[in-house]
C-alpha cells in the first residue's frame, strides 16, 4: 500500500520492473498470501459504525510487500498497515495492479488524511507522502473509503476478532 508498500529506509519494497510485473500479475485472482486477518471497526462522526475484515501487515516484510501483484482481496475488504509507533513516510505502488485509496490514522485511531493512488506504470514509481504521525494506514480498492467509514472525522480500531465469511 501503498500498496506496493512503504518506501521508508529498511522497510521498502523490492521487485522487478513495474511495467513487466503488472502484465505478469494480470492473471485472475491473485490474492494476498501470508497475512493474518482481523475484524476492524470505524466509527463515523455521526456515531454510525462499520465493521469489516482487513488483512494485517504488521512486519517490515509484510508492509513492504503489501498488495503487490494482488488482483483480488479475497476474504478481506482492505489491508491495514500497522506500525509500532507513529511515523511519517511515503507509500508507492510498485508492482501494484489495483488502483487504491488509502486512509491514515493516528495512534489513538483518529482519522488524519486520505488520498487515491494509481498503479505504477513507469520506473521510477512516484512516492505518495503520508500524513504526519500516523500509526495505521488502511488501503481499499480506489473509491471505497466512504463505504467502510474511512472518512474525515472517523476513528479506526482493530477488534482482534476473527473475520466471518
Amino acid at each position: 500500500m501503498a500498496t506496493g508498500g512503504t518506501t521508508d529506509v529498511g522497510d521498502g519494497p523490492t521487485g522487478s520492473n513495474p511495467v513487466t510485473a503488472a502484465s505478469e500479475a494480470a492473471s485472475p485472482e491473485v490474492r494476498p498470501d501470508g497475512f493474518g486477518s482481523t475484524l476492524a471497526r470505524t466509527t463515523m462522526p455521526d456515531g454510525t459504525m462499520c465493521e469489516f475484515c482487513v488483512w494485517v501487515a504488521d512486519t517490515p516484510q509484510q508492509r513492504s510487500r503489501g498488495l503487490m501483484f494482488v488482483t483480488d482481496l479475497g476474504a478481506a475488504d482492505a489491508m491495514a498497515f500497522l506500525y509500532p509507533a507513529a511515523r511519517t513516510g511515503t507509500f508507492w505502488m510498485k508492482n501494484t495492479v489495483l488502483p487504491l485509496s488509502i486512509a491514515f490514522f493516528a495512534p489513538d485511531g483518529a482519522f488524519l488524511a486520505s488520498f487515491d493512488m494509481e498503479p505504477c506504470r513507469a520506473d521510477p514509481c512516484p512516492n505518495y507522502r503520508t500524513a504526519e504521525g500516523f500509526q495505521i494506514a488502511v488501503e481499499v480498492p480506489q473509491g471505497d473509503l466512504a463505504e467502510f467509514g474511512l472518512v474525515e472525522g472517523s476513528t479506526f480500531e482493530l477488534l482482534d476478532l476473527p473475520c466471518t465469511t
